[in-house]
């Protein structure tokens, strides 16, 4: 089922996720329904807060995205696309990168972001067994933003204190949509 994302301002997106204990037909409607709103938002990944959800739980899916990414699992197969992360947590981060990040939660806004380059996500999936990726690229900065959001991070709360002002009215009129 498609749901409304909620918008910047929203307390939702404020909040630390509740882990998720087990993994059930719940849990299954939730990733389905993130992964649909994903879909119809246009989106490349969406964490749980977004739909007004605490449970920690995000999907991810860069089948679209070209190859601006390089993902492996700890056995060095490609991840396959959409990834649906239950409980995740980066394990360790290297590097750094910086690009420009929009937010399904941010309508129209974009800043750059400097992010790790190289991540280690450790997570569970919907088959209950426990995943470890390495990612670059994209898909390393998809994965940290919709983690964040699972923390009650925002994008906005990692970009530099002038970006921060030139968006300050675009951040002033969502917060009074939410």
């Amino acid at each position: 089922m498609k749901h409304d994302i909620v918008i910047y301002g929203h307390p939702a997106l404020r909040c630390k996720s509740v882990s998720v204990k087990t993994i059930d037909d719940d849990t299954r409607r939730l990733a389905d329904d993130l992964l649909e709103t994903m879909y119809a938002y246009v989106g490349i990944g969406l964490a749980a807060a977004q739909i007004d959800h605490a449970e920690c739980m995000c999907v991810i899916d860069m089948s679209q995205a070209g190859d601006r990414t390089d993902a492996k699992l700890e056995e060095n197969d490609h991840v396959a696309m959409p990834m649906v992360l239950i409980n995740p947590a980066i394990t360790a981060m290297e590097g750094q990168q910086v690009g420009s990040e929009g937010c399904l939660s941010f309508p129209e806004i974009y800043a750059d972001v400097q992010r790790a380059d190289l991540v280690t996500v450790t997570y569970q999936n919907l088959d209950s067994k426990n995943v470890v990726v390495k990612a670059t690229g994209l898909l390393s900065r998809a994965l940290q933003h919709e983690i964040d959001h699972l923390n009650g991070v925002l994008f906005v709360d990692r970009i530099a204190p002038a970006q921060k002002v030139v968006l300050s009215g675009k951040l002033k009129r969502l917060k009074k949509m939410s």
